[in-house]
């Protein structure tokens, strides 16, 4: 990894305005290398129903991207590393060189729990891309010499559902320095009658705007009974109509920010960080940057899977509209309860889960992958990363 053991060589497809992530870039790895990014039509994914691959996967796949992998490639390095499977569909099926697989959640999982969640054609749409999904992420995790989960939790479930050969658990990490805690007293006192929420995700993600109807349809009333000038503040590019359509019409103080360079001043200045998801897989880094940055959680059980936190110590645990409302509340009457718990998934979050201890985790799980694949191939190359 960059400034670690090995040199790197970032391969992505790039925005238009890739510039802007230029120091980014710079500090993430030693080369960059890139094609352009193309994001489907409605029609395009419409079609890719029919494909034998997941929509998802069909979306992924670019000539432009194989073509600049394969030239990647003929530089011989000595670890591949693909993050997501999804990305699968970009590199060869056979690499001279030890392959890792970096996986962020349990996708076909996450399809799974979609369609249990739909009706009618939904449903069924949804169980037809999970059948193929479980197929391709299979076939994808058992080409890689080493698979990477990002919890032990996920690492079980897909060792379990496809038999892989080895596959290790990293924590999930966070940058410390940037994502600082809030000065002591930078969100305002809600009153008897206030306070702010915040939320940040993608919000073009089913699952994140699914979370946030929850959020407006079933918890928000019994908010507003108890605190007429409570407000929320959700964060994540392209929020559909039917999220703002709501707001508009119910006279909601809700506000949609779209894409926002920096989230962490929102973050600052409200008092809770939700988390109302019910469909996904992995686990959720907004919920630890919330913590870092002293910003108290309450989430549902889904949203927290696989982080090693405490109920009711370092977030609070809420899976139905009545505790969910509750929990908010509680947290909004007592600063006390908001202090300490913030302070202890801060304290948390810098013991365990800091990207330095978790870079040190990815670079030995791959430095030990090039060692297996030299062992086996005691002819290959013996240079050193």
């Amino acid at each position: 990894m960059h400034g670690g053991a090995f040199e790197v060589t970032l391969a992505s497809p790039a925005p238009p305005n890739v510039n802007h992530f230029h120091s980014d870039l710079d500090a993430a790895c030693d080369r960059f290398i890139s094609w352009p990014e193309r994001t489907p039509t409605g029609i395009e994914r419409a079609l890719s129903l029919a494909s034998a691959v997941p929509v998802a996967v069909a979306s992924d796949r670019s000539e432009a991207g194989n073509g600049c992998i394969r030239s990647a490639l003929t530089a011989k390095p000595d670890v591949v590393v693909v993050d997501f499977p999804h990305a699968g569909v970009l590199v060869p099926n056979r690499m001279d060189a030890a392959s890792v697989m970096f996986t962020h959640n349990v996708e076909a999982e996450i399809f799974e729990r979609h369609a249990a969640r739909a009706n009618g054609l939904g449903r069924l749409i949804w169980a037809d891309q999970s059948r193929k999904m479980t197929r391709f992420e299979g076939d994808t995790l058992r080409r890689f010499d080493t698979v990477i989960a990002v919890s032990q939790r996920d690492a079980g479930v897909l060792s379990k559902r496809y038999g892989l050969a080895r596959i290790e658990a990293i924590d999930t990490g966070v940058d410390l320095d940037f994502f600082a805690a809030a000065a002591p007293g930078e969100a305002s006192d809600p009153g008897l009658d206030g306070g702010t929420l915040v939320f940040t995700a993608t919000m073009s993600w089913p699952a994140n705007v699914e979370g946030i109807h929850f959020l407006l349809d079933e918890v928000w009333p019994t908010l507003v009974a108890a605190r007429p000038r409570i407000k929320a503040v959700i964060i994540g590019r392209n929020p559909p109509a039917s999220l703002a359509d709501k707001i508009r019409q119910r006279g909601l103080n809700v506000t949609l920010t779209g894409f926002v360079d920096d989230v962490r001043p929102y973050v600052a200045q409200s008092h809770v960080y939700v988390i109302p998801l019910f469909v996904g897989s992995g686990t959720r880094i907004k919920a630890f940057e919330a913590m870092a940055m002293g910003c108290p959680v309450i989430s549902t059980s889904l949203g927290i899977e696989g982080l090693d936190v405490t109920d009711g110590e370092h977030f609070l645990r809420a899976d139905s509209a009545e505790t969910f409302s509750h929990g908010i509340l509680a947290l909004l009457d007592d600063a006390a309860l908001r202090s300490r718990m913030a302070g202890a998934a801060r304290r948390l979050i810098e013991q365990r889960f800091s990207w330095k201890n978790v870079a040190a985790q990815f670079e030995t799980i791959c430095l030990e992958a090039l060692e297996r694949r030299r062992r086996a191939t005691p002819d290959c190359r013996q240079n050193r990363p």
